[in-house]
């Protein structure tokens, strides 16, 4: 039983995977940090709200904190720019150079293709000549 669990754990993708989670958590915390340190004080001396986390709305006695919302938001689409930016694109670009050095692929039949073909070419020899009266 142990044996079983000491394979699935070395697995590669187990181990992609927590690294990939490893890796990502860091990478929220820093530009979480970047957003709250450095973006937000840029769109507080724009719009003059040094803290959006304090905005609020009141209906029925009821208070709602919208400005965390807006935080939220703005680490979001951070996050988001930063992996197109930093990790899609710069990968997009290495496959499209590898792909420039390589031969186009050959037209390959399909497999049930060449299996239809193969029949179709069995019956055609099993039938032998055409007989006419």
């Amino acid at each position: 039983m142990l044996k079983g669990f000491k394979e699935f754990i070395m697995r590669g993708n187990v181990v992609d995977l927590a690294i990939a989670v490893v890796i990502g958590t860091a990478f929220a915390a820093l530009v979480k940090a970047f957003v709250t340190d450095i973006l937000t004080p840029i769109i507080a001396a724009i719009v003059g709200q040094p803290n959006f986390g304090t905005l609020t709305f009141t209906i029925n006695h009821s208070q709602f904190f919208y400005g965390d919302l807006i935080n939220s938001l703005i680490t979001f689409v951070a996050v988001a720019a930063a992996v197109y930016y930093f990790v899609v694109v710069p990968l997009n670009a290495l496959a499209a150079r590898r792909a420039r050095g390589q031969a186009p692929p050959a037209d390959e039949v399909p497999p049930d293709i060449a299996l239809l073909t193969e029949i179709r070419d069995l019956l055609a020899s099993q039938e032998g000549p055409s007989k006419t009266a």
